[in-house]
């Protein structure tokens, strides 16, 4: 059984907890259209602040850190079979 490390799910579990309502774990990934939609809908959500935008902002921010906490917990072998070689883009 070979063991497969990936240097990328520490940095993308870190990025999604902390920044990622604007995609920047996603963007790590490589996953640039999911990381433009995150970071419009937050954009979109700060710019509409006055009518309500801040439920965008909040919802970004509640799914960056699902997903960064997802990619901490996930087995090493496990995040790049999901991540790296099955490109799966969303949770």
């Amino acid at each position: 059984m070979s063991i497969v490390r990936s240097e990328r799910k520490v940095p993308a579990g870190v990025l999604g907890i902390l920044l990622g309502q604007f995609g920047i774990h996603k963007f790590l990934l490589g996953y640039r259209n999911e990381g433009m939609i995150m970071l419009a809908v937050t954009l979109l959500g700060y710019a509409t602040t006055w009518f309500g935008g801040h439920r965008l902002v909040w919802a970004m921010t509640v799914i960056g850190l699902i997903e960064g906490i997802i990619y901490l917990v996930r087995s090493d072998s496990e995040f790049y079979n999901t991540y790296i070689a099955g490109r799966r883009g969303w949770f």
